[in-house]
C-alpha cells in the first residue's frame, strides 16, 4: 500500500474507524498507516486508545476473536505505534501525510521487526497479547546490528 494524497490516508483512517475497511485490506500496511494518523494528530496514550478500540472494533465486525490466541495483540500494537511515533519526531510531519506514510511504510516494511526485542515465546504469550510485556531480547545478529546503526544514526 502507498499513497499518492494525504486524502488517501484520511480516507483510510475513516474506513477503519467507521469499519468499512475489509479484512483483506486491514494489512500490515493499513495498521502502520492509522497508527501515523493518530500519532501525528494525538498524544502517543490517546493513539493507543484510538488504534486498540478501533481494533477491536474492527475484529468484532470481521468475525475475528479477540481472544489469548487470536485478535487484538497489546504488546505488538504498543511496540509498532512506539515505532511510529519515534519516526514522527524524527520526520518533519508537517510534510503531506502521504508522503510521510510512504516514507514510514518503507522504512517499517518488515513484520517481524519486533522479534529484534521479542523472543517469539514472549511476543506470541497470552501476557503479551492482553497486556503490554516489555522486550526480553537486546537486538542482536547482522540485522540487529544493522538496525541499531540506523536508529543511531537518525
Amino acid at each position: 500500500m502507498y499513497f499518492s494524497t494525504e486524502n488517501e490516508v484520511i480516507e483510510l483512517v475513516k474506513r477503519f474507524e467507521d469499519r468499512t475497511i475489509t479484512k483483506a485490506e486491514w494489512d500490515h500496511a493499513a495498521h502502520l498507516s492509522v497508527g501515523l494518523y493518530y500519532c501525528v494528530n494525538y498524544s502517543l496514550g490517546v493513539a493507543k486508545n484510538l488504534m486498540g478500540d478501533g481494533i477491536y472494533w474492527l475484529n468484532d465486525k470481521h468475525g475475528t476473536p479477540n481472544t489469548d490466541n487470536s485478535g487484538y495483540h497489546e504488546t505488538l500494537t504498543v511496540f509498532w505505534l512506539n515505532k511510529i511515533s519515534d519516526f514522527v519526531k524524527a520526520h518533519d510531519y508537517e510534510e503531506d501525510l502521504g508522503v510521510l506514510a510512504n516514507t514510514m511504510l518503507a522504512e517499517f516494511s518488515d513484520r517481524d521487526l519486533p522479534l529484534l526485542e521479542y523472543s517469539r515465546e514472549t511476543l506470541f504469550s497470552t501476557e503479551a497479547r492482553r497486556s503490554f510485556v516489555k522486550p526480553d531480547l537486546t537486538a542482536r545478529g547482522p540485522l540487529a546490528d544493522g538496525f541499531r546503526s540506523a536508529r543511531n544514526s537518525v
